[in-house]
């Protein structure tokens, strides 16, 4: 493993016993579900984790993580401070420093993405309508708040720069609404349900029975909890998930500015 992996191995391993001992249910998500069926562990060049929490479980992660937060590990959630413009809550490693290319040059530390899981719709029909108004919003908030990127489309980098000279709505507003719309529909009550702030879009959309009963899976030396039913969903995301891409697109994608993993953020 690379030394980024390392560190978030030992993220994730605090989070898996944190969850246990406070009876959250919680998933591995997207590549790092990947990464558990197809590698027992990351992704060979991922630099990444990704959960995700059926919203009440998430919410009550929350109250509980920042009520009693870790000296080493420290939780942030949306609009707490305002060079944080992610919709969805991170775990960083407060031991490190990482500079993500956001509009703000966000300066946190090597980090976990926790996702909350909501309901979404009892057929597809009716899930891939509700998601489109949902997925206007992220679209509109992540032009105003993203950097730009010399590995980004051109066109897409123009569009950027023209939104930034929008005012109104702020983006912080069209937050708080999304995150109103996204809490809509309960995730135990909804057929299908969905990680809202996903990058795969509407292949996110899956039955809530795929996901089941939170099951362990092998990851590097320890087990962490997925998707139950991860042949479906993985399939629904990936297609043929058993099969590596060319080695041009085996590399992380993120967009990192500096990385530091011997200096904490706290005091940079």
């Amino acid at each position: 493993m690379t030394e980024i992996q390392l560190k978030l191995l030992d993220m994730l391993k605090w989070f898996h016993e944190f969850c246990i001992e406070n009876k959250l249910r919680y998933y591995a998500l997207g590549g790092t579900m990947l990464g558990a069926i197809r590698h027992k562990g990351f992704i060979p060049w991922d630099d990444d984790i990704d959960v995700g929490m059926p919203r009440e479980d998430y919410d009550k992660m929350i109250e509980l993580v920042i009520d009693k937060q870790d000296e080493k590990y420290r939780l942030e959630k949306p609009l707490q401070n305002k060079d944080f413009v992610y919709q969805y809550c991170k775990l960083y490693d407060t031991s490190t420093t990482l500079v993500e290319n956001t509009r703000y040059k966000t300066k946190r530390g090597v980090y976990l993405d926790i996702f909350p899981l909501d309901g979404i719709g009892n057929t597809q029909e009716e899930s891939k309508k509700n998601f489109k108004k949902i997925d206007k919003k992220t679209a509109y908030i992540m032009t105003k708040v993203c950097g730009l990127s010399k590995n980004r489309k051109l066109y897409k980098n123009l569009a950027i720069i023209v939104s930034r000279y929008i005012i109104f709505p702020r983006w912080q507003k069209v937050l708080k609404n999304l995150d109103i719309l996204c809490r809509t529909r309960k995730f135990d009550d909804c057929d299908y349900v969905a990680n809202l702030y996903g990058n795969w879009h509407e292949r996110e959309i899956v039955k809530r029975e795929w996901f089941g009963t939170p099951c362990l899976y092998e990851f590097e030396d320890f087990e962490i909890y997925g998707v139950q039913n991860y042949d479906s969903y993985l399939s629904a995301i990936y297609g043929n998930y058993m099969k590596l891409p060319p080695i041009e697109k085996q590399k992380s994608h993120h967009d990192y500015l500096s990385l530091d993993l011997e200096k904490s953020y706290l005091h940079v």
